[in-house]
């Protein structure tokens, strides 16, 4: 039986992701940025619900319930708003706005998926962010978190739920990147 990568997000913008872009290249000015692996523009999504690899026999239904999710929750305004940190592993960008229905979009996400009978670890705090670096090794990103706290995106509406497979990049090949692919979305709200 064949399984998928998935993951369900609310994706910004380009317009949004150009302007973080103008944010990030700075970035790459401060000491260490040349260890870090930087995510490229098109790889930048609010995850709400990560899925893992779920059997092709539940997707019907994971369609169904994702649905339902999207619709049961009105399009709410959002940013891309300052940064933060993962311990020493991912730099990251925020969000800003319409924080309330995104957590509930997260949970109606999460929900959707284990009722379709995707096996779904407990959840834990929901922290939006669009990861921006990794380090295969603990680094200081308190600078980049720092730059980057400043940082106050344009206000735009979020008004889609996307289930985006994932493909991991090939081991042993320099800089490359997982690809991102949408595979379904619902708008919000009825």
């Amino acid at each position: 039986m064949s399984s998928q990568r998935l993951f369900a997000a609310v994706l910004p913008p380009s317009a949004a992701a150009e302007e973080l872009s103008g944010a990030v290249a700075a970035l790459h000015e401060l000491p260490g940025a040349g260890e870090l692996r930087w995510t490229a523009p098109a790889g930048w999504h609010y995850t709400l619900a990560f899925l893992g690899h779920v059997d092709e026999e539940l997707l019907p239904e994971l369609y169904i319930r994702l649905g339902r999710a999207a619709h049961r929750t009105e399009p709410f305004p959002c940013r891309i708003h300052g940064g933060g940190r993962f311990d020493g592993r991912a730099l990251w960008a925020g969000a800003a706005g319409g924080l309330d229905a995104l957590r509930l979009l997260a949970q109606r996400s999460h929900a959707a998926a284990r009722k379709a009978g995707v096996p779904m670890e407990e959840r834990h705090r929901f922290t939006p962010h669009l990861t921006l670096a990794r380090s295969r090794i603990p680094a200081d990103l308190g600078p980049f978190a720092e730059a980057l706290g400043g940082f106050d995106g344009t206000h735009w509406e979020a008004g889609e739920l996307s289930l985006v497979r994932s493909h991991l990049p090939v081991d042993g090949v320099p800089g490359e990147q997982p690809r991102y692919e949408v595979v379904r979305a619902w708008p919000l709200g009825r």
